[in-house]
């Protein structure tokens, strides 16, 4: 069974590429995954989130708080800001230019610690500003979606950030509960979770992308070429970031792939919850979250070398 939950873990990007290729030529097979079952899912995700956090792990936040600081200053501005030139330059339609700006505006995602560790990245670093960024998300997202989307749709702040602090900070909170009083029980589990939250996630990409089929055939390389540029921006200048403050390597690499992975299943959540209308405003995160597994694996081989 350990192995089993290994081969998953370490073969996410594979098998989510596998599996969205299989929902955009049939997606009947998945047809029954509910859009509606999108922000349970993604909560299931951020409970075993929960249930693997160390507490000690944030200490970086106090002990550095000036690299932490920086790395999310990068975060909620880099990423947004790519995302808006990128819809402006390519004139995405609306529903797609949405989804784009949700994935920019989201904090980063927990694949990023994997990928730094492969790195040989600083892992404490991004784990800290993996943390951070997901506090502050409820604050963050919803202004910068606004900020930047507004003029295009209506965008409620007040809800989104309910949303988040519904789908993300609550389960986060309860995982960390049931591992703090129940610490055995945890330790029992926490051997699969991560393969676990693997599974999730394939499956949210694999709703995502058989409802959209059609939309991403008509449109989806444009949409890969869009979000290949945003993840690999956001790589390219978060590492030119640390570049320029004098950063030593294993920080630039933390900072870089941080920088470029993003909780793209949040965006999807969003996107369905607020933006329903708009159906096609998920495809832009369900691609993402294919295409950063693979990018981040890549990129990591890449930072081992420099």
């Amino acid at each position: 069974m350990r192995q089993i939950l290994d081969f998953i873990t370490r073969w996410l990007a594979v098998i989510v590429l596998v599996v969205a290729s299989v929902a955009l030529v049939e997606p009947a097979s998945f047809s029954w995954i509910k859009p509606a079952y999108i922000n349970t899912m993604l909560g299931l995700v951020m409970f075993g989130m929960g249930m693997t956090i160390e507490l000690s792990e944030f200490k970086i936040v106090f002990t550095r708080p000036k690299d932490v600081i920086i790395g999310c200053m990068a975060q909620f501005t880099i990423m947004p800001l790519i995302a808006w030139a990128l819809t402006q330059l390519f004139q995405l339609p609306q529903e797609l230019a949405i989804g784009v700006i949700l994935v920019g505006a989201c904090p980063g995602g927990t694949a990023s610690n994997v990928i730094t560790y492969l790195a040989g990245g600083d892992l404490a670093l991004s784990v800290g500003m993996t943390g951070v960024s997901t506090i502050l998300a409820p604050f963050m997202t919803p202004f910068i979606t606004w900020l930047l989307a507004g003029t295009m749709v209506d965008v409620s702040i007040t809800n989104m950030m309910i949303s988040i602090m519904q789908v993300v900070i609550l389960p986060i909170v309860l995982g960390l509960l049931i591992k703090h009083y129940f610490p055995q029980f945890t330790k029992r589990l926490s051997v699969g979770l991560p393969a676990f939250s693997s599974i999730i996630i394939t499956l949210i990409i694999a709703c995502i992308v058989s409802v959209n089929s059609v939309q991403l055939q008509a449109v989806g390389f444009l949409v890969l070429v869009v979000v290949a540029l945003h993840n690999l921006s956001g790589f390219a200048l978060g590492y030119l970031l640390g570049k320029l403050l004098k950063l030593p390597h294993n920080k630039r690499t933390a900072i870089s792939i941080e920088v470029g992975m993003q909780n793209s299943g949040l965006a999807c959540s969003l996107a369905q919850q607020h933006f329903a209308a708009l159906q096609a405003a998920t495809v832009p995160g369900a691609i993402f979250s294919v295409w950063h597994n693979l990018a981040g694996t890549l990129v990591a081989k890449l930072y081992q070398r420099l």
